[in-house]
């Protein structure tokens, strides 16, 4: 019985001692997933994050060379573009910041250098040559644009923040469209004026 006794002792120690080690090794296993899911997690609101700030910078650089338009552009439609870029991207920014600040995101009040530059670059061309590189900078915006609204749309983690990447899509998708259209219009008036100006065979 004694024998017996040291046996049943000995596989209850036995068993007690991996039964505790599998409990530790989950233990740690968990924390390990628990703080991986963590750390997934905060990358993907930084990631967000980053969206809404360069999404803030890119709409106020939209609303101050749509400004600019309309104060140096030739044409009428380009006047009207830029126009139409202060109103809808100052809605969308006010969206954004509505966003953010549920978020408790700070987002930038400023361009950032980049856009300034450009700025600066416009500001210094009149008539048909503003037309001409306001109407492809404003092509190249927004397709950039479109494929960041997009992912952020179809991969963002933060709802609100992704929600108001999707909403603000097809607006950014009509600008492009007007902008190749405004821009193939102004390449034609130009062509017709260098015509103008240069007949064949004089």
């Amino acid at each position: 019985m004694q024998l017996e006794s040291k046996i049943s002792k000995t596989i209850y120690v036995g068993c007690l001692t991996i039964f505790l080690t599998a409990l530790g090794s989950w233990a740690v296993l968990a924390h390990q997933d628990s703080t991986a899911s963590l750390s997934a997690q905060s990358q993907a609101n930084m990631t967000d994050a980053r969206f809404a700030k360069a999404a803030a910078q890119g709409g106020l650089a939209e609303i101050q060379l749509g400004r600019l338009a309309g104060d140096k552009g030739s044409n009428e439609m380009i006047k009207a573009f830029g126009e139409r870029m202060v109103v809808q991207h100052g809605a969308a920014a006010d969206q954004l910041q509505a966003a953010a600040q549920k978020e408790n995101i700070t987002l930038p009040t400023a361009m950032n250098s980049k856009d300034q530059q450009t700025y600066d670059r416009l500001a210094k061309l009149s008539g048909s040559a503003f037309d001409r590189a306001y109407a492809q900078d404003m092509v190249e915006d927004h397709e950039k644009d479109l494929a960041a609204f997009q992912h952020e749309a179809s991969n963002g983690k933060n709802e609100s923040i992704k929600a108001f990447a999707a909403q603000t899509v097809p607006m950014i998708q009509e600008h492009l469209n007007q902008a190749r259209e405004i821009q193939k219009a102004v390449a034609q008036t130009a062509s017709k004026r260098r015509n103008a100006a240069h007949p064949a065979g004089k």
